[in-house]
């Protein structure tokens, strides 16, 4: 089906609402998710709301908790955000980041115990959008690993997504926003919803063998996802399992921790206002150039022209937004079950979808 933004948004907050959160908060977790179905991003957009709504009724995520500030060292602050909705305290310690760089030149932000952050693109584009750069390091617990380390087949880490935005004045951030598995779990639940083989390369059975069937990742025996490039994304992985989790969330996914079905995001911020080290017209010129002379590449076959970092995500947002976002048949009724089990009547259901 096609759906328009507007009325998603409206029809996500209101389950949201149902199943007990506060009107604002509702609304913005629902912005969140379609702003990422908007990017292309399906992944991290409304189909993650049966997991969102059977966290909430299982007592893993709170509705009602917001960012709470444990250490205050000036540029360093750590973050708790109470299992609360990783959309809502993610932006609000973003916020926070983005108050404190204006006195301090750079932001140190450890923000630990969020409910599944989202797209983390989102706090980047924020913080582009205010004229500054930023890094992002995350990982992924509370529930079982899904990727194997470089060399291995068994499951040993998740997804843990790297991100980092460059602000261009007048024009949309430069935004590098990925998981640094060889794809994102939610991609692979999305083509498993569509009965859809993933690219090559991304996923292995419980023998080690490579396959395209995204089912092994739902279905027992278990395969699991790979890092993305080989060697190089996984070393990325770690790192952001261990600044990440370790140092800003003292959580990882080594066994000792619980598992079971909630989604944690840990995140190292790390927020610069490039006028600290005395970069003003002449950062910004080398940037311009160098994004022009990166476009100005003869396109590959296959290629229609060369794309920086964000531009994807612009160019599937101009076209949802036009043409509405599509939602395959298995997701959508995975997100009327959850509607319905958040406490919304059959008549409301139907009012608010058409």
């Amino acid at each position: 089906m096609q759906i328009a933004h507007d009325r998603l948004a409206e029809f996500v907050t209101r389950i949201f609402v149902a199943a007990g959160a506060t009107e604002a908060v509702a609304r913005e977790v629902a912005d969140h998710l379609v702003a990422a179905n908007l990017k292309g991003h399906d992944s991290h957009g409304v189909g993650m709301i049966p997991a969102y709504v059977a966290n909430i009724r299982n007592g893993n995520l709170q509705v009602d908790a917001h960012a709470n500030v444990l250490r205050d060292n000036g540029a360093v602050l750590m973050i708790d955000g109470g299992f609360g909705f990783g959309q809502v305290v993610g932006r609000e310690a973003t916020d926070l980041a983005l108050e404190r760089v204006r006195t301090t030149g750079i932001v140190c932000a450890g923000v630990r115990n969020c409910h599944h952050l989202g797209r983390i693109g989102t706090y980047g584009e924020q913080c582009g959008n205010a004229g500054y750069v930023s890094v992002h390091f995350v990982n992924v617990v509370g529930h079982p690993p899904q990727v194997s380390p470089f060399g291995g087949r068994e499951r040993r880490m998740t997804t843990n997504p790297f991100c980092c935005v460059v602000p261009r004045p007048g024009e949309e951030p430069l935004v590098l926003d990925m998981a640094t598995s060889a794809i994102a779990l939610g991609k692979v639940r999305v083509a498993h919803m569509k009965g859809e083989p993933v690219p090559e390369g991304a996923l292995v059975d419980h023998e080690g063998v490579p396959t395209s069937d995204a089912s092994v990742m739902f279905q027992e025996p278990f395969g699991a996802l790979g890092p993305f490039g080989a060697h190089k994304g996984y070393g990325l992985a770690v790192m952001c399992e261990l600044l990440g989790g370790a140092l800003a969330g003292e959580w990882t996914a080594q066994p000792a921790h619980p598992r079971n079905t909630n989604i944690v995001n840990h995140m190292l911020m790390f927020v610069l206002d490039p006028a600290a080290l005395g970069a003003g017209a002449a950062f910004q010129d080398e940037v311009r150039e160098m994004v022009a002379y990166l476009r100005g590449t003869t396109p590959a076959r296959g290629f229609d022209r060369v794309r920086v970092p964000g531009e994807p995500e612009q160019e599937s947002r101009a076209a949802r937004l036009a043409d509405g976002i599509p939602i395959d048949d298995n997701s959508w009724n995975g997100i009327v079950r959850a509607a319905d089990a958040a406490g919304l009547s059959a008549g409301d259901i139907a009012a608010l979808t058409g």
